[in-house]
């Protein structure tokens, strides 16, 4: 899977697991083209899973979190409206903007933006203008 294909993948879905199993598709699993038995690092197309997951993780339309079952979710920018307007149903640490940064050390150091300090005044905008029930129908997966 190209990285295109998997924002494509993304965009199409909304709301799409990195790796994990739940109640959204895995983008692991849609580079596999297959369910994965354990940790996808064993998997013969880990590196494809992996060059994909960090690029998508860098794209500015797809927002990393932590929103379904405390994995790392890829949330496409159409549905972060709906977000804020429905921030309150979240708990707060679900919606923080989350990557790694590599020091140069070749240390992996976790960092995080708190929500609502990552979101983009369009899409505050957008929030403002979308009505409650639009929200909820935009992340009915999540329910």
């Amino acid at each position: 899977m190209t990285t295109t294909e998997a924002l494509a993948f993304i965009e199409h879905h909304g709301v799409v697991l990195q790796s994990a199993r739940g109640r959204v598709p895995s983008l692991a699993e849609a580079i596999a083209g297959e369910r994965i038995r354990g940790s996808w690092w064993g998997h013969p197309k880990s590196h494809e899973i992996f060059a994909v997951t960090q690029v998508v993780s860098d794209h500015p339309d797809v927002l990393v979190c932590k929103l379904v079952d405390g994995k790392v979710t890829f949330v496409h920018k159409r549905l972060w409206p709906a977000l804020v307007k429905l921030a309150s149903r979240f708990e707060i640490a679900e919606l923080a903007k989350v990557w790694e940064e590599h020091t140069s050390s070749g240390k992996h150091l976790a960092r995080k933006q708190p929500f609502p300090q990552w979101v983009p005044p369009d899409t505050r905008r957008a929030a403002r203008t979308l009505s409650v029930v639009e929200a909820e129908k935009l992340l009915s997966v999540l329910w």
